[in-house]
């Protein structure tokens, strides 16, 4: 009789296979450390106020911003005052006693997933690959530095072109020269996070398009029939995490549109691949 605490048992062909409670110490293994690295990293960014807050969040708005000079230098260029951005900073105030304070932790603890989104999902591919087959294990090299690089480069786009944009629109949009715009804190750093976040993860279609063309879930002829569909699924995310303004959404929507013609090629490649491989 087999013991109840047994961690592995042996299949026909001898591979071991590991008990659901060798499984659950292994994920608690694994989400132990994810826990332990998101926790210093947001205690760095905690202790790091000044940087994390001068120089990034409230940066976009900042005359002396990247972005903001490269467009007044453009619109010197050009002769078109309209595209200069972010000339007057708008201003920040916080109406909430502890307001500050739950914001530097809110802040700190977003900080510290994002630093950490490449260790988080070298964790999750430890802990999943046992159980690929040595031809996924082949397929899916790279896939965490794929996944990871794809995320970052959302997340800078948003934070260096789409939120500034977006800044200037909404901080200097008013109904009436009466009212004077007061953006609140909070507010503030909603839209950022709304905006840079946002596109990280919709720069992450390539990798939902090659893990669902695996499984047969989806393929390049159902993604190029409905590619009018796509379209404007596309336009309304980035409608939904963009102001209301056309240039934002463009701009947003366009490299969406690349990375969905992108996608087919990958679709068509992972066929042809599994074609191969039967």
């Amino acid at each position: 009789m087999k013991k109840s605490n047994q961690k592995e048992t042996k299949e026909g062909n001898g591979k071991k296979v590991m008990s659901f409670w060798s499984h659950f110490d292994e994920l608690r293994n694994h989400l132990v450390r994810s826990f332990i690295a998101v926790g210093i990293l947001s205690v760095a960014a905690f202790l790091n106020k000044e940087f994390i807050f001068d120089n990034i969040i409230l940066a976009p708005k900042e005359p002396w911003f990247i972005t903001n000079r490269a467009f007044c230098k453009l619109a010197d260029f050009l002769s078109v005052p309209a595209l200069c951005i972010n000339i007057e900073p708008v201003k920040i105030i916080n109406i909430e006693m502890a307001g500050q304070f739950t914001t530097h932790i809110l802040v700190s603890a977003v900080s510290g997933i994002i630093v950490s989104i490449p260790y988080l999902l070298w964790e999750l591919w430890r802990f999943i690959r046992p159980a690929l087959k040595p031809s996924e294990k082949a397929n899916s090299r790279g896939a965490v530095l794929v996944t990871s690089m794809l995320f970052l480069t959302g997340v800078l786009f948003g934070f260096f072109l789409i939120a500034p944009l977006a800044i200037n629109f909404l901080g200097s949009y008013q109904v009436s020269g009466l009212v004077e715009n007061q953006i609140a804190l909070r507010s503030y750093i909603t839209t950022v996070a709304t905006i840079t976040l946002g596109v990280g993860l919709l720069f992450e279609l390539p990798v939902l398009v090659y893990f669902f063309s695996r499984t047969g879930l989806l393929t390049p002829n159902i993604m190029r029939k409905n590619r009018k569909i796509a379209i404007v699924i596309i336009i309304a995310m980035s409608a939904i995490i963009t102001p209301p303004d056309v240039i934002s959404q463009v701009l947003v929507g366009l490299p969406i549109l690349v990375l969905y013609e992108l996608s087919i090629i990958i679709s068509a490649r992972v066929y042809k691949n599994k074609s191969l491989e039967s």
